[in-house]
């Protein structure tokens, strides 16, 4: 196949990071170990979270959150049928997390300027039976978290931070990730750091930390603060074979952990040349009089320094999406929607019954002419963003 003009990453790994995991390679030692636990620790320091959990993926991060919410170990545990707000424009492991444990999710549209939840439709959609809120995160921005926490705290609502797109994002100089009572990150290839596949579940509580490290390896008790007491608890059990609690295998490598600490450890730099070359791209395009007449782009909301995961942009109601993305894609511009548009007109949806025919506008409207395009984190240069300002204006 041939490489795309403008794909939307570009190889992320350097040969600083993958020397690391050469290291793990040669020391034979390749399962979960000190450099997971290393990675996590670091995590925790710089995104300034009590506890940081490293698994396989963001997917994951987000199945135990809910599986911890539901855990039995958990005081105030939810129930099933309790809502759990999220909104329509997410990703598929975003949702089903909520229904795989027994919840009941209940969607809110978004805000056309941010991308993000709509807090208008957010206020109207709460309920006696909600009980939880999984806020998405997209692609690096935010809604305006002050805001957001007085409804969350008013309501009493157990807050879950989807940040696998937005690593990095600070509101008012705080991290996002830090604010709910769990938040996912994804260190998947095309993400703001990688460790090819991976992610990290972070919380609060330190009873929802040793649930989570127990919910993330079979269920064992291996590991827990409360292991010895769990074993003298159980004398008739083999002290470390003990099942405490239900589980998956959710765990990372220590070869996944040494290059998505690698990367880690340079996510300012990264931040800081993605910040640039997003600036000089939309400069361009803006100057382009033909382009501004039918392309939007997103601002970055007030009072956040976003590290933006791509641009997004929409495109006016005169053109036609489908033929505008097709023209761009053969001339070698990789695009994707917007997460994954309006989830609401997913297949899947429909076939689980999730649907109760209420509308989203603003979610319909970024479904139908919204996509994004990928936001380099080499250094990108003026011949080449001359040559997408072409590219786009001649297939308009």
């Amino acid at each position: 196949m041939k490489k795309p003009f403008y794909p939307l990453i570009e190889n992320p790994y350097r040969d600083k990071d993958i020397i690391e995991g050469i290291k793990i390679l040669k020391s034979k030692k390749l399962t979960i170990g000190p450099k997971t636990d290393e990675f996590q620790k670091y995590f925790s320091k710089k995104i300034k979270t009590k506890f940081s959990i490293m698994v396989n993926s963001g997917s994951s991060a987000n199945l135990l959150a809910m599986q911890c919410l539901i855990n039995p170990y958990r005081k105030n545990r939810l129930k099933p049928g309790d809502e759990v707000l999220i909104p329509s424009v997410c990703w598929s492991t975003s949702l089903w997390p909520i229904i795989q444990s027994g919840l009941k999710p209940k969607f809110v549209d978004v805000d056309l300027k941010s991308l993000n939840i709509d807090l208008n439709d957010l206020k109207r959609k709460i309920s006696k039976k909600t009980k939880a809120i999984l806020i998405v995160h997209v692609l690096g921005n935010c809604v305006d978290m002050n805001k957001f926490m007085r409804i969350t705290k008013k309501h009493k609502l157990i807050l879950i931070e989807d940040t696998c797109e937005s690593l990095g994002t600070k509101y008012k100089n705080k991290f996002l990730g830090s604010f709910g009572d769990f938040s996912s990150f994804s260190f998947y290839s095309s993400h703001q750091i990688s460790s090819g596949e991976g992610g990290m579940i972070c919380c609060k509580s330190n009873s929802d930390h040793e649930i989570i490290k127990s919910l993330r390896a079979h269920g064992w008790s291996r590991g827990l603060k409360s292991e010895k007491k769990i074993a003298s608890a159980n004398k008739h059990l083999d002290s470390r074979f003990i099942f405490y609690n239900s589980g998956y295998n959710l765990r990372p490598t220590d070869i996944t952990a040494s290059i998505g600490l690698s990367q880690f450890k340079d996510l300012n730099k990264f931040i800081k040349q993605r910040s640039i070359n997003r600036l000089k791209i939309l400069t361009k395009f803006k100057k382009n009089k033909k382009l501004s007449k039918v392309l939007t782009f997103i601002n970055t909301t007030r009072d956040v320094k976003a590290h933006w995961f791509g641009i997004p942009i929409l495109l006016s109601n005169e053109i036609n999406r489908n033929k505008f993305l097709k023209k761009i894609e053969n001339k070698g511009v990789e695009t994707r929607p917007i997460i994954s548009g309006n989830f609401l007109k997913q297949p899947s949806i429909k076939k689980y019954k999730l649907n109760n025919q209420a509308k989203f506008k603003n979610s319909d409207l970024i479904n139908n002419h919204g996509f994004f395009i990928g936001l380099p984190t080499n250094y990108i240069t003026d011949k080449k963003i001359k040559k997408l300002v072409s590219i786009f204006e001649e297939s308009i």
